[in-house]
């Protein structure tokens, strides 16, 4: 039960993921774009947390937890861009 389960998820994951790619290279101008590349790395961390799960393995959690930082710490640095033209003052 728990595999069709993960499968069924991912496959639902997959699908966000790729009507976020197309959000992004379709996106009608810049914030579209950073909202959409957030929301997909969000949903690339899900599927990597799923594929954890379905082999039972802890590394892929903690792979996925510094990507999260990572991602959040891009995502910032893209609106502080938009916002400010410069990321370091």
């Amino acid at each position: 039960m728990l595999t069709v389960s993960i499968w069924i998820a991912s496959s639902f994951m997959g699908l966000a993921l790729l009507l976020n790619l197309y959000r992004l290279l379709r996106g009608p101008d810049i914030p579209d774009r950073i909202v959409a590349l957030d929301t997909a790395y969000v949903n690339a961390l899900s599927l990597l947390v799923l594929f954890g799960i379905q082999q039972g393995s802890r590394a892929y959690f903690e792979i996925a937890l510094l990507m999260g930082m990572v991602g959040f710490v891009g995502t910032a640095m893209l609106a502080k861009y938009l916002l400010r033209g410069d990321i370091i003052e």
